[in-house]
């Protein structure tokens, strides 16, 4: 099956409104932090607490996710993502609230950390939709077999999924569709707030925000695919352990992706300012985006036999050797260069990390792994930041990169040994 027909069988088989709407749900977490930094900066003309704000809505959201994937696991995702929609749109207007009411700056951070804890990471359980929503397209094929599950749950055996090789190709290609749209809605994000907050302000912005989210996250929860993960009482809770050692190392690896994120765009706006050109910052690193999802929507074409372990290590080689020239760059030109071929690893390596994750936990914590992992990305963001910033602060855009590169290089040596182990196992 080629990746162009996987994906016309995916639109066939949910329909072009489901992924519309949960394109869209995803979209105000993207715009809720840059939102924040921006209402709360102008708000009071201190940036330390803006990005306190910010910090503190990422942080909350990141910590919080493995909670309510694991709820989901449990109960399904419709009530869980409904209340955290109605829930989180009414954080953000919160945050609007004591903000422009000059509420303290600790209320104002604990407002922020609430509305972050309450939005749902709509990616991450979109993923988890796909299997059962294939399944029921096929006639209700059954699970994989608890057997296949090679060193107790660690990695899949090749040729153990449920469905053949066309479904395992669409499951792929499912993951691939998700990687490029989790890039698209983090650049589309910032790209929204930044253009509401010229029209309106940046409270406006915020309000955008928690319009799109109570409307497309209640539409998400409430979509009929969300009643397929509901489990099946008749079946017993996996009693395997929930999280396995490969499944930490798929969570470190994303949170150095996120540090790579975080780094790069403090990196961008030193350089960018350096430069006398602010206001390009988020430009130049939205290109990082555009070539992720392109990269991310190519993946679904690679040949099957080519496992996601080996995926992960050639993407992680792709990542630093791509990364290195930013140790060089001196102009927003050139800047602009590498960071647009770099985004071609990043959809990769993401892809091969998220794909895993749902392969090496049983089928009634998919959500949980999913979420794990997302979260693992926030606080990579969060930590790739402060450390970046502190950088700068002594010597500029380079130290800034080299943050990024030194994530990269762990990278490699992660994905080194997360390919040993899948052999070994």
């Amino acid at each position: 099956m080629s990746a162009i027909t996987a994906y016309r069988t995916l639109l066939r088989t949910v329909g072009p409104a489901y992924v519309l709407v949960a394109f869209l749900g995803r979209v105000p977490l993207a715009m809720s932090q840059m939102g924040t930094l921006l209402l709360v900066s102008q708000a009071t003309g201190r940036y330390a607490l803006g990005g306190a704000a910010a910090g503190a809505l990422a942080v909350a959201n990141a910590v919080g996710a493995p909670f309510f994937g694991s709820l989901a696991d449990r109960v399904g995702q419709r009530s869980v993502v409904l209340v955290q929609s109605v829930a989180g749109a009414a954080g953000l207007v919160a945050v609007v609230l004591v903000t422009e009411g000059e509420a303290p700056a600790s209320v104002i951070i604990a407002t922020a950390a609430l509305a972050g804890l309450a939005t749902p990471q709509i990616g991450p359980l979109a993923r988890v939709r796909w299997a059962p929503v294939l399944r029921a397209a096929a006639g209700g094929g059954e699970e994989p077999r608890r057997g296949c599950r090679a060193g107790g749950g660690e990695e899949p055996r090749r040729g153990c999924r449920a469905g053949g090789g066309d479904e395992s190709r669409l499951v792929d290609a499912a993951f691939s569709y998700e990687g490029a749209a989790d890039e698209v809605s983090f650049v589309l994000g910032p790209a929204t707030v930044g253009a509401v907050a010229v029209i309106i302000d940046p409270g406006g912005a915020i309000m955008v925000a928690a319009v799109v989210l109570g409307a497309f996250g209640s539409w998400f929860a409430l979509h009929p695919t969300a009643a397929l993960t509901v489990p099946d009482g008749s079946e017993p809770r996996s009693t395997t352990r929930v999280i396995s050692a490969l499944l930490v190392a798929l969570a470190v690896a994303q949170l150095l992706i996120g540090v790579l994120f975080g780094a790069t765009q403090t990196g961008s706006a030193v350089l960018a300012t350096e430069e006398g050109q602010p206001g390009m910052a988020g430009l130049i690193h939205a290109t990082l985006g555009i070539g992720s999802a392109i990269a991310g929507l190519a993946v679904a074409a690679l040949p099957e036999r080519i496992g996601y372990p080996s995926r992960m290590v050639v993407a992680a080689a792709g990542l630093l050797v791509l990364s290195t020239p930013l140790l060089l760059v001196q102009s927003v030109a050139q800047l602009v260069v590498v960071i647009a071929l770099l985004g071609f690893a990043v959809a990769p390596y993401m892809i091969s990390n998220f794909a895993m994750a749902g392969q090496v936990v049983a089928p009634d914590r998919v959500g949980l792994a999913m979420t794990l992992l997302a979260g693992a990305t926030g606080i990579g963001y969060a930590l790739g930041s402060s450390i970046a910033g502190r950088l700068a602060d002594l010597g500029g855009h380079t130290p800034a990169f080299a943050v990024t590169v030194t994530a990269t290089a762990c990278a490699v040596l992660l994905s080194v040994g997360v390919a040993v182990r899948a052999r070994t196992h």
